[in-house]
């Protein structure tokens, strides 16, 4: 006899007591490679870590590029970012949207694009390091247009920020720009 399962969404497991921090400095770390690189215009933070959650699921960043850029650089940052994420057991999305505020996809999270079952991109290997989900995750224009917190290349907060984020990220960025 076959045992029902119900699926029963899990919350973030990490391997860490306070996972905040070492999220924080990799995003740290994130801004400063990704600021370099030819075509980024924008970096912002969304979701769980710009609240005062103490697990979040992950990261979540929003790069806005020059539409025809060349995302290798920043994918090897996302990826970097992925991995620390993942040696905590949490994850990383690099979320891409143009300069006109069209939402691209996000940082495809594979060195090499080839034909993988597990890929859920549209079309796949169209654009190096694009992974266009679209029809799996999207984000809105007003996202878009006005995220909770910028990074670069100025710091701009769009709500009351938790002192970690603050301490650790923000007043590191202003006095780094």
């Amino acid at each position: 006899m076959s045992k029902m399962r119900r699926y029963r969404p899990r919350n973030p497991s990490p391997s860490v007591a306070e996972p905040r921090r070492p999220l924080l400095l990799g995003v740290f770390s994130f801004v400063l490679a990704t600021r370099l690189c030819p075509g980024v215009r924008r970096i912002a933070l969304l979701g769980s870590l710009t609240t005062a959650k103490a697990i979040p699921k992950d990261v979540d960043l929003l790069v806005t590029v020059e539409r025809a850029m060349d995302l290798t650089q920043l994918a090897r940052a996302g990826r970097r970012l992925k991995g620390l994420a993942q040696t905590i057991n949490l994850g990383a999305d690099i979320f891409l949207a143009d300069t006109a505020g069209q939402y691209l996809g996000r940082i495809c999270h594979y060195r090499e694009c080839h034909p993988r079952v597990a890929c859920r991109a549209q079309h796949c290997g169209l654009r190096t390091h694009l992974n266009d989900d679209l029809h799996v995750v999207t984000l809105s224009k007003d996202l878009l247009a006005s995220p909770p917190i910028e990074l670069w290349p100025k710091v701009i907060r769009r709500l009351a920020v938790p002192d970690d984020l603050e301490e650790i990220l923000l007043t590191k960025l202003e006095r780094d720009q």
